[in-house]
Protein backbone atom coordinates (compact mmCIF):
# COMPACT_ATOMS: atom_id res chain seq x y z
CA UNK A 1 0.00 0.00 0.00
CA UNK A 2 1.51 3.59 -1.11
CA UNK A 3 1.79 6.09 1.67
CA UNK A 4 -1.47 8.39 2.34
CA UNK A 5 -1.30 11.94 2.60
CA UNK A 6 -4.64 12.78 3.64
CA UNK A 7 -7.96 10.62 4.50
CA UNK A 8 -8.71 12.60 1.25
CA UNK A 9 -6.51 10.08 -0.50
CA UNK A 10 -8.63 7.35 0.80
CA UNK A 11 -11.06 5.93 -2.34
CA UNK A 12 -12.97 4.27 0.67
CA UNK A 13 -13.57 7.93 2.13
CA UNK A 14 -14.50 9.02 -1.55
CA UNK A 15 -17.06 6.30 -1.80
CA UNK A 16 -18.29 7.07 1.44
CA UNK A 17 -18.96 10.52 0.70
CA UNK A 18 -20.64 9.72 -2.49
CA UNK A 19 -22.62 7.38 -0.60
CA UNK A 20 -23.94 9.81 1.99
CA UNK A 21 -24.67 12.27 -0.49
CA UNK A 22 -26.75 9.38 -2.53
CA UNK A 23 -28.38 8.35 0.77
CA UNK A 24 -29.17 11.95 1.56
CA UNK A 25 -31.03 12.92 -2.15
CA UNK A 26 -32.79 9.54 -2.27
CA UNK A 27 -34.38 10.72 1.01
CA UNK A 28 -35.29 14.29 0.83
CA UNK A 29 -38.48 14.00 -0.35
CA UNK A 30 -39.34 11.36 2.42
CA UNK A 31 -41.72 11.45 5.44
CA UNK A 32 -40.44 8.98 7.05
CA UNK A 33 -38.40 11.28 9.43
CA UNK A 34 -37.39 8.83 12.08
CA UNK A 35 -35.77 6.52 9.49
CA UNK A 36 -34.45 9.14 7.29
CA UNK A 37 -32.79 10.80 9.86
CA UNK A 38 -31.12 7.65 11.53
CA UNK A 39 -30.14 6.61 8.10
CA UNK A 40 -29.01 9.89 7.27
CA UNK A 41 -26.49 9.76 10.71
CA UNK A 42 -25.30 6.27 9.99
CA UNK A 43 -24.31 7.36 6.09
CA UNK A 44 -22.69 10.55 7.63
CA UNK A 45 -21.18 8.03 9.86
CA UNK A 46 -18.80 6.36 7.26
CA UNK A 47 -16.55 8.72 5.84
CA UNK A 48 -16.68 11.10 9.04
CA UNK A 49 -15.10 8.26 11.19
CA UNK A 50 -12.53 7.43 8.19
CA UNK A 51 -11.47 11.23 8.44
CA UNK A 52 -11.30 11.38 12.24
CA UNK A 53 -9.31 8.41 12.77
CA UNK A 54 -6.66 9.04 10.03
CA UNK A 55 -6.19 12.68 11.52
CA UNK A 56 -5.41 10.88 14.65
CA UNK A 57 -1.82 10.05 16.31
CA UNK A 58 -1.74 6.36 15.98
CA UNK A 59 -2.51 3.51 13.85
CA UNK A 60 -4.50 1.64 16.65
CA UNK A 61 -6.74 4.64 17.02
CA UNK A 62 -7.31 4.94 12.90
CA UNK A 63 -8.25 1.16 13.16
CA UNK A 64 -10.72 1.65 15.80
CA UNK A 65 -12.41 4.56 13.57
CA UNK A 66 -12.17 2.39 10.94
CA UNK A 67 -14.32 -0.24 12.32
CA UNK A 68 -16.82 1.92 14.21
CA UNK A 69 -16.91 3.30 9.99
CA UNK A 70 -17.64 -0.46 8.95
CA UNK A 71 -20.36 -0.45 11.70
CA UNK A 72 -22.03 2.23 10.35
CA UNK A 73 -22.24 0.40 6.96
CA UNK A 74 -23.84 -2.57 8.09
CA UNK A 75 -26.18 -0.22 10.05
CA UNK A 76 -26.77 1.80 6.37
CA UNK A 77 -27.55 -1.82 4.85
CA UNK A 78 -29.94 -2.24 7.35
CA UNK A 79 -31.73 0.40 6.96
CA UNK A 80 -31.98 0.58 3.87
CA UNK A 81 -33.46 -3.29 3.75
CA UNK A 82 -36.06 -2.02 6.28
CA UNK A 83 -36.80 1.45 4.23
CA UNK A 84 -37.43 -1.35 1.38
CA UNK A 85 -39.68 -3.34 2.99
CA UNK A 86 -41.77 -0.23 4.73
CA UNK A 87 -42.26 1.23 1.41
CA UNK A 88 -43.21 -2.52 -0.18
CA UNK A 89 -45.69 -2.93 2.83
CA UNK A 90 -47.10 0.49 2.42
CA UNK A 91 -47.17 -0.27 -1.50
CA UNK A 92 -44.89 3.37 -2.18
CA UNK A 93 -42.82 3.89 -4.84
CA UNK A 94 -38.97 1.79 -4.09
CA UNK A 95 -36.22 4.21 -2.74
CA UNK A 96 -34.26 5.23 -5.26
CA UNK A 97 -30.95 3.54 -5.58
CA UNK A 98 -31.67 1.12 -2.74
CA UNK A 99 -30.07 -1.78 -4.27
CA UNK A 100 -27.29 0.07 -5.46
CA UNK A 101 -26.74 1.48 -2.09
CA UNK A 102 -26.73 -1.95 -0.71
CA UNK A 103 -24.10 -3.30 -3.02
CA UNK A 104 -21.71 0.01 -2.31
CA UNK A 105 -22.11 -0.16 1.39
CA UNK A 106 -20.86 -4.03 0.87
CA UNK A 107 -18.43 -2.98 -1.23
CA UNK A 108 -17.31 -0.03 1.18
CA UNK A 109 -16.87 -2.83 4.00
CA UNK A 110 -14.83 -4.94 2.21
CA UNK A 111 -12.55 -1.77 1.35
CA UNK A 112 -12.57 -0.85 4.97
CA UNK A 113 -11.65 -4.47 6.21
CA UNK A 114 -9.12 -4.46 3.54
CA UNK A 115 -7.55 -1.36 5.08
CA UNK A 116 -7.69 -2.54 8.64
CA UNK A 117 -5.56 -5.76 7.73
CA UNK A 118 -3.12 -3.53 5.89
CA UNK A 119 -2.76 -1.54 9.03
CA UNK A 120 -3.24 -4.37 11.25
CA UNK A 121 0.01 -5.90 9.37
CA UNK A 122 1.97 -2.43 9.59
CA UNK A 123 1.25 -2.35 12.95
CA UNK A 124 2.82 -6.02 13.85
CA UNK A 125 5.49 -5.46 11.32
CA UNK A 126 6.68 -2.14 13.52
CA UNK A 127 6.01 -3.98 16.95
CA UNK A 128 8.25 -6.98 15.70
CA UNK A 129 10.89 -5.06 14.55
CA UNK A 130 11.31 -3.45 17.86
Amino acid sequence: MSEIETFEDLDVWKRGCNLAVDVHVALAQSKEFALRSQMERSSLSIPSNIAEGAERDSTADFIRFLRISKGSCGELRTQLYVAERIRQRLGATPLEGSREMISETRTISKMLQALINSLLRRLKNTSGNS
